[in-house]
């Protein structure tokens, strides 16, 4: 469903199916990012369970985006998070992730990339997990497990159809 600026939010039974995946990274006290946060609604979820004394951050490279996610936050239950700053929502190029507040025990990207970028790997905290629609034309869910000894494994979840992952210029293209 777009969102404006060339954006879409995904369909609730993906939101549900992401949750589920990183249920067990987002308990009270953990960190989690949101990549491609749009709307802001998947970055609240986050923040409700992770509570106060975790961190749920959000990132999205279209400024006008940020800016209606906040206002959206605002009016819901996760608004005092935002208050106290345990949530929080940032112009930032996807592909670098926010290494400002990693590692985190959970990354979700909201978007299709061709491969995993290597930023959100190395933000990615051990025996955390990661989920990311891999591909092109036919994508793949992925389930990326960071173990304790740092290497990585990868699990294909489902086929899914995400919009890419990509420049802020190139999806300002044409809009």
């Amino acid at each position: 469903m777009p969102i404006g600026y060339n954006a879409t939010i995904s369909a609730p039974h993906m939101h549900g199916t992401c949750l589920e995946l990183l249920e067990e990274h987002l308990k009270p006290g953990m960190h989690a990012l949101d990549i491609g946060s749009g709307t802001g609604y998947l970055t609240a979820c986050f923040a409700m369970m992770v509570g106060p004394q975790g961190h749920a951050v959000g990132v999205e490279h279209i400024p006008e985006l940020v800016s209606s996610s906040i206002d959206n936050l605002k009016k819901s239950a996760a608004a005092p998070l935002l208050k106290e700053g345990s949530l929080s929502v940032h112009v930032a190029d996807g592909w670098q992730g926010w290494p400002e507040l990693a590692p985190y025990d959970a990354i979700h990207v909201g978007a299709s990339a061709l491969q995993i970028p290597q930023p959100l790997i190395e933000q990615l905290k051990p025996r955390g997990r990661m989920v990311i629609p891999v591909g092109n034309i036919f994508q793949d869910l992925q389930v990326v497990d960071k173990k304790a000894d740092g290497s990585i494994s990868m699990q294909s979840e489902t086929s899914v159809r995400y919009v890419p992952l990509t420049s802020r210029a190139s999806q300002l293209h044409d809009y």
